[in-house]
């Protein structure tokens, strides 16, 4: 019998997290299954707002040439857009196979994402506690609802809230690989003379398995580049936590893991990633981010006396007699580490870095969910403990969190609910695939490019594309808007930048020389045709 086997067998609870040879679902399981099915229909049910406009009309672009993508909102060339990451190529093919639109394709990624996220989530809190097969349990509701009393709503925030809105983006992908990712750097580092005794098979300490673990760090890179700072992050604490024995050998397979990302990162075709390192086009709309983390975060310091006792514990006395070091917990240095990333994103300038603040809060929920899955029965302090979270879980979740799963019609209190916004169906139906429109309106201009038409200032800024030109663009769709505008000045912008149609807002006039098409009676909006 196997060394590796005699280990597997040795980690009491283990069978309940991977099912033994008379399959029964674990408790992870059945409640991660529900959550699936219970956060897609979330999901499905709330309309095309935010980002997702945005993250259709990449897909569109890739249905139409896949190989040479436009720009995602504009027509304008596409090189060098990080938004055509293999996660969006990959949903481009799709859309081209099936005939699907770019926004069918983005709702359909939700349920995938949340898959990945889900058994990400499992694999890590399996290295992190493999005794404790209610940990993972624990962590799926801490981590959706230990937030704050303030809606936080951005791209890779996982509260329950947020994840209506961007399951289907490419940041929730990418943060599911990095808990696979994490996963599999803590169990390798652990199984080369770490503390926990969990090594998984016997291939582990191969070579082209610490390869493998770092492609994956390097598809993450592409995929969402911000969100691998916060990835590295947290291997660097596994590896610095838990690495024993720095030979030769075990330095070698790291620096081929190492090698792997950045291979990965630069064999990619489709934009460089390691050019976003100097762009600060996006700094300025994320400083946002650090405005609200009172009221957006203070629910996870719940977490903070667990990751405490997760420091304490690990300065008592190791197995050989040698004493650890406080930093050497994984999920209290990954808590320094990204609390340091964030604070340097504030001093710098660079608010950027602030989008790894949901991320920052992993280790606060985690250890809290690994601490509340000890066996019974419990200590006074550790059913404080536990009292506490389920409090500051019941504020999160009445305060913010409970829209998200209780529709209008169910709900008795009155909640907060989604972002509502309007569907723009209705004039894309008018406008040809890549045709370009001028809007005034806030909902119009960041969702109409996710139906295939092109706008003539795309909404956000983009590494490829001269910050300078887009603010050009921009001026010059406030000059054909103006109201003092003459038809001579109006009809150079539309020759210049090819403008075929007009959606505008039921306050603003309709140019002599447009005809209304068709018109919203939701909104008011109408969409007009330049001749």
């Amino acid at each position: 019998m196997s060394a590796d086997l005699l280990v597997r067998r040795a980690v009491l609870g283990a069978t309940a997290l991977r099912g033994g040879a008379t399959w029964r679902p674990t408790p992870y399981q059945v409640f991660g299954g529900l959550f699936w099915l219970v956060m897609s229909l979330a999901h499905w049910r709330v309309p095309m707002c935010c980002d997702f406009g945005q993250h259709a009309a990449v897909v569109e672009r890739l249905k139409a040439r896949l190989l040479d993508p436009r720009h995602p909102m504009a027509d304008l060339p596409g090189a060098g857009s990080p938004y055509y990451s293999p996660y969006a190529v990959a949903q481009g093919a799709l859309a081209r196979v099936t005939g699907l639109a770019g926004w069918e394709v983005v709702r359909l990624s939700a349920p995938v994402n949340l898959l990945v996220l889900l058994t990400g989530i499992g694999r890590f809190v399996r290295v992190l506690a493999p005794r404790r097969p209610w940990a993972p349990v624990w962590a799926l509701p801490l981590m959706v609802l230990l937030w704050g009393t303030e809606r936080a709503w951005w791209s890779g925030y996982l509260g329950l809230m947020s994840m209506t809105g961007n399951l289907g983006y490419p940041s929730t992908f990418a943060i599911g690989l990095a808990f696979w990712a994490w996963a599999l750097t803590g169990s390798r580092a652990a199984g080369l003379g770490g503390p926990v005794r969990y090594v998984g098979p016997s291939g582990l300490r191969s070579f082209s398995g610490y390869a493998a673990v770092g492609a994956l760090y390097g598809l993450i890179l592409l995929v969402h580049p911000i969100t691998s700072v916060a990835a590295v992050t947290g291997a660097v604490a596994f590896v610095a936590a838990w690495q024993r024995g720095w030979r030769a050998a075990v330095v070698g397979r790291w620096a081929v893991a190492a090698g792997a990302a950045l291979l990965v990162a630069a064999w990619w075709p489709y934009f460089d990633v390691f050019a976003l390192t100097g762009d600060t086009s996006v700094d300025a709309m994320h400083r946002r981010l650090y405005e609200g983390l009172p009221g957006q975060f203070w629910l996870a310091l719940v977490g903070l006396p667990a990751l405490w006792l997760r420091a304490r514990r690990a300065r008592r006395a190791s197995p050989d007699g040698r004493r650890w070091r406080s930093a050497r917990d994984p999920l209290v240095l990954m808590f320094a580490l990204e609390s340091l990333v964030v604070a340097y994103g504030w001093v710098s300038g660079h608010y950027t870095y602030g989008r790894i603040l949901g991320l920052t809060l992993v280790p606060l929920q985690f250890a809290l969910a690994v601490e509340l899955a000890a066996p019974r029965p419990w200590p006074v302090w550790r059913r404080a403990l536990g009292a506490t979270a389920a409090l500051g879980a019941c504020v999160g979740f009445l305060t913010v969190q409970a829209g998200a799963v209780v529709p209008r019609p169910l709900d008795p209190v009155g909640f907060a609910q989604p972002p509502h916004w309007p569907t723009y169906e209705w004039a894309a139906r008018h406008i040809g695939p890549g045709e370009v429109v001028i809007t005034d309106g806030y909902y119009a201009v960041h969702s109409i490019a996710g139906y295939g038409p092109n706008l003539a200032a795309p909404a956000w800024p983009d590494a490829a594309l001269d910050e300078r030109v887009r603010l050009r663009r921009l001026a010059a769709v406030r000059a054909y808007l103006d109201p003092a505008s003459t038809r001579a000045e109006r009809g150079a912008v539309v020759r210049r930048y090819h403008v075929r149609w007009l959606l505008l807002t039921r306050w603003r006039r309709v140019p002599p020389e447009a005809v209304v098409v068709a018109w919203s009676p939701a909104t008011g909006e109408v969409l007009a045709r330049v001749a």
